[in-house]
């Protein structure tokens, strides 16, 4: 008898992504009539996955042969059954009105392929597939669409793109989620070259952040294949619910600038860059933030900075300003029209995206601040300086643009006093330590 082929059935033992003829699976409990035999009767077929949406069923009953049932995924959490035959249960399979459980799969997918040829059926839905709904989804309903976008292209189409997600497993997806620490940090390569990757770290920090990579990249695969399978594209979410993602990647100590660092800092700035260093060190804004603004989204009269939505804050929001603060933006905004940038170069054209990295560096070199800093140290010197000095973490949170407290509590909830640091400072023993007076720390 002919088998239908079905271009995108994966073998699990074959390379991701690479298509076969379709095969005959096997099952334990249905192959063969004396399994079946074993079988409680129910109304209820027992069901095997065949192919993506595509399910071979086994319906027992009282007494008799059981019947072949096809169940197949017809979208909008509907599906179509239909009873294809009997089973070899009591006479031998003749290929036409009994059939053996290979002929039942067989007959199953000449079924789904007839009906795909007469009304179009949609085809097999794959990672990709999942990926494209997903993206389109965070374009429209969430924050920054880049990251997973970014991630999709560089950790996932490749090993996983052309796999139905009815036939992933979870071996396959524990193996990719390991191999992507065993890989560098990706260099800025020219279109069309071999991508070019950074040697691998051995210290500690470095096999922290490669852990929260992999864990970001297989977030994004996860969250893919949950909303496929919600949307009734997968039979199950089981496969990639084993996998989980690697423990202790907690996000490291943030660094920050002490005030003597900071004025330092500005000091060694070019004047037009100042202007964005001392915004960032006033504000706690983002470098993307802050060359978006214009007059008009500062208000002398309250002290607010009116933050506009963009990729890593769709909400938007506002940030008060400290009295110095205040006086800043003040003199940055006076006699300007509301329309013009708040923030250009010497030269008067715009700040972009790469602009601050080199200058930062240099900056830094010339403040004596080892290692050089990046431009969003100065948010972190904000919120921990406010931090320490005894700023409500739920007031910071808000001024950065968080929902809520945690990634706060996370980042500077150690710098925040806190009645355990008193009790300690207040109660714990004393035991006559007499410094050195010829020793002098000094000043950072």
């Amino acid at each position: 008898m002919t088998v239908a082929v079905h271009p995108r059935i994966l073998d699990s033992r074959w390379t991701w992504g690479v298509a076969s003829l379709a095969r005959t699976l096997r099952d334990s409990k249905l192959e063969t009539r004396e399994a079946r035999r074993k079988l409680q009767s129910r109304g209820k077929p027992y069901y095997r996955l065949i192919d993506s949406g595509l399910h071979l069923g086994y319906r027992k009953g009282q007494s008799g042969a059981g019947k072949w049932v096809v169940r197949q995924y017809a979208g909008g959490q509907a599906y179509l059954v239909e009873t294809i035959a009997s089973a070899d249960d009591v006479s031998d399979a003749n290929g036409v009105g009994v059939l053996n459980f290979s002929q039942a799969q067989a007959r199953a997918r000449a079924l789904r392929d007839e009906r795909s040829r007469a009304s179009g059926w949609m085809a097999a839905y794959t990672v990709n597939d999942a990926m494209a709904a997903y993206l389109t989804f965070l374009e429209h309903e969430r924050a920054s669409v880049a990251d997973a976008r970014y991630r999709h292209e560089a950790f996932i189409r490749r090993p996983f793109g052309d796999t139905e997600i009815a036939f992933l497993k979870a071996k396959k997806i524990r193996d990719w989620h390991r191999s992507i620490i065993k890989i560098g940090p990706r260099l800025r390569t020219k279109k069309g070259h071999e991508q070019r990757y950074a040697g691998l770290g051995s210290d500690t920090e470095s096999k922290r952040r490669r852990r929260v990579s992999a864990n970001r990249t297989l977030m994004v695969l996860k969250a893919a294949l949950n909303m496929a399978w919600r949307d009734g594209h997968a039979p199950s979410d089981a496969e990639w619910r084993r996998v989980k993602p690697f423990e202790g990647t907690d996000a490291a100590r943030v660094r920050y600038i002490t005030i003597a660092e900071a004025k330092r800092l500005l000091n060694a700035c070019e004047p037009d860059f100042r202007l964005l260093v001392q915004a960032a060190l006033e504000s706690g804004s983002r470098y993307g933030h802050l060359v978006r603004l214009r007059v008009s989204d500062f208000n002398p009269d309250t002290g607010i900075i009116s933050i506009h939505h963009t990729a890593q804050n769709k909400r938007g929001g506002h940030v008060v300003l400290s009295d110095e603060g205040l006086t800043f933006f003040r003199q940055v905004c006076a006699g300007r029209p509301g329309n013009a940038v708040m923030f250009n170069r010497a030269d008067g054209t715009p700040w972009l995206r790469s602009h601050q990295g080199m200058r930062m560096k240099a900056a830094s070199h010339k403040a004596k601040i080892e290692p050089p800093i990046s431009f969003h140290v100065l948010r972190h010197t904000w919120a921990s300086l406010a931090a320490m000095n005894g700023v409500p973490l739920m007031v910071i949170a808000k001024n950065l643009g968080h929902t809520d407290t945690r990634m706060v509590e996370r980042h500077y909830g150690h710098l925040a006093p806190s009645y355990i640091a008193d009790a300690i400072r207040a109660g714990a023993p004393r035991f006559g330590f007499k410094p050195d007076r010829k020793i002098a720390e000094l000043g950072r």
